[in-house]
């Protein structure tokens, strides 16, 4: 019998996408709340970018798509000991979106119009389009930074035997009860500074419901995700979405993204998955 490669994978609680905007979420004042990497200032006007969490201004300096410059930080917070940041209304992002140097459209086909498209923040829980209470929202309570912060998981990537496929299973606790969630991976190509590719869903439909205490399962079949080829667009991350919308898209992750209908919750923190291998059927 020949055995299949796996692997498994920590996944951290997180509110970031890419660097810009700094965070997928925003406190009631609008400034950006970050739990991922911070771009800081060091000697020699350099920049240096660390795992940590704090509250950014939303007026901080935005560079060019694939550049950093340090973020405005108004202070630190201790995930662990988050103390009254813990109790933060999480808000999604207006539109446009704040921040933003990222050049893509996420859903070409469904909303071809969508950075044109004007609109205020709101609280997590009041982001589903045409709201009825009779249809009963199954989570009506407001997301605090404290609740986002119970979250984690893990995930595991296992190669088929014939190298053609790879299973990915999640395993996740400690997410917002009763809400929609949705799957996107992340490949090399989707953040180079040149041409890079719209970020896509891990397997299709790419979303699940968690339970009353916010745990979940969820697990996606796909082809040939880790080519050798060096030009090949690995996937190199897998990030777990709620959606404030309380919606799926199909082919697209989201119709605005980054924080204005998607926000990160769980993530791998680095680029993972260097050691499998897959190939074209």
């Amino acid at each position: 019998m020949v055995s299949s490669p796996s692997s498994t994978y920590e996944l951290s609680v997180t509110t970031q996408g890419p660097l810009y905007p700094p965070s997928e979420i925003c406190d009631p004042d609008g400034n950006f709340v970050v739990v991922g990497m911070l771009n800081e200032e060091v000697g020699d006007a350099k920049v240096s970018t660390r795992w940590g969490a704090a509250i950014v201004r939303a007026s901080s300096p935005m560079p060019p798509f694939g550049d950093r410059l340090p973020y405005d930080i108004i202070r630190f917070i201790d995930p662990e000991n988050p103390g009254p940041d813990a109790n933060l209304i999480l808000h999604t992002l207006p539109l446009p979106l704040p921040c933003n140097n990222y050049p893509m459209l996420f859903a070409p086909e469904q909303c071809p119009q969508a950075h044109s498209i004007v609109r205020p923040k709101r609280p997590l829980h009041e982001g589903v389009p045409d709201y009825r209470v009779e249809d009963g929202r199954q989570n009506v309570n407001p997301i605090t930074l404290g609740d986002w912060l119970k979250a984690s998981g893990h995930g595991t990537v296992e190669v088929e035997p014939n190298g053609t496929h790879a299973l990915f299973s999640l395993e996740m606790k400690g997410l917002v009860p009763l809400s929609l969630y949705t799957v996107m991976s992340l490949r090399r190509h989707d953040l180079r500074r040149d041409n890079p590719t719209r970020p896509g869903p891990l397997g299709i439909p790419n979303c699940f419901t968690t339970d009353a205490h916010g745990s979940a399962t969820y697990q996606a079949r796909l082809p040939n995700p880790f080519p050798a080829s060096s030009g090949g667009n690995r996937i190199e991350n897998l990030v777990v979405l709620y959606m404030s919308t309380q919606a799926s898209y199909g082919g697209a992750i989201g119709l605005h993204g980054l924080g204005g209908d998607i926000h990160a919750h769980l993530k791998i923190k680095h680029p993972a998955f260097n050691d499998l291998i897959t190939r074209a059927s």
